[in-house]
């Protein structure tokens, strides 16, 4: 995919709607809070992305293209790091609300029927991750599956949804997995 080019007025529109989506949802979000939010013309927002689908896809990708960056540093960059602890920065890079992930992972549930280009975007990081997370785990154990790389991203995905109900999340868990598979 070629790299996103905008305007510095569209980048404000997309690094607001981010931080709208991020803590509001995808859904009570709207284009009128949106403008005025950003204080952009609603022509001039439907002149930069044409559609709340077409931003919500482009917000999306921005997120994607940033937590693949620091994905890739952490697995690729980092040598001195065990595979191991390489895991567990990915498990605690994804598992923070505040985070790159969690709009992706929010994107999840609430777009797919809504907004199909946006959610096949979540979709794509996910297979995307899950590859890398199978890397990582092969690095660790030779004998390890694919669905054992699902399961970290599944595991890692509970502990959103940990923090999410109870505001914090039992790292045993995560413990435990990572002894299983050694």
């Amino acid at each position: 995919m070629p790299h996103l080019v905008l305007p510095t007025r569209a980048l404000k529109v997309v690094n607001n709607a981010i931080e709208l989506f991020h803590y509001n949802g995808f859904h009570l979000v709207g284009i009128d809070r949106l403008v005025k939010e950003c204080e952009v013309p609603k022509a001039t927002f439907y002149n930069y992305f044409h559609s709340k689908e077409r931003l919500i896809e482009i917000c999306l990708i921005v997120q994607k293209e940033c937590l693949k960056e620091k994905v890739v540093s952490i697995v690729e960059y980092d040598r001195d790091t065990s595979a191991m602890d390489k895991l567990k920065k990915l498990y605690f890079l994804h598992a923070d609300l505040d985070g790159l992930y969690y709009l992706l992972f929010k994107a999840i549930f609430e777009t797919k029927l809504t907004h199909p280009k946006a959610y096949q975007t979540a979709v794509r990081y996910r297979t995307w991750l899950t590859n890398e997370i199978y890397s990582l785990l092969r690095a660790f154990n030779p004998d390890v599956s694919f669905t054992d790389a699902k399961l970290f991203l599944y595991l890692t995905e509970g502990a959103i949804i940990q923090r999410l109900s109870l505001g914090d999340i039992d790292e045993s868990v995560f413990e435990v997995f990572l002894r299983g598979m050694g």
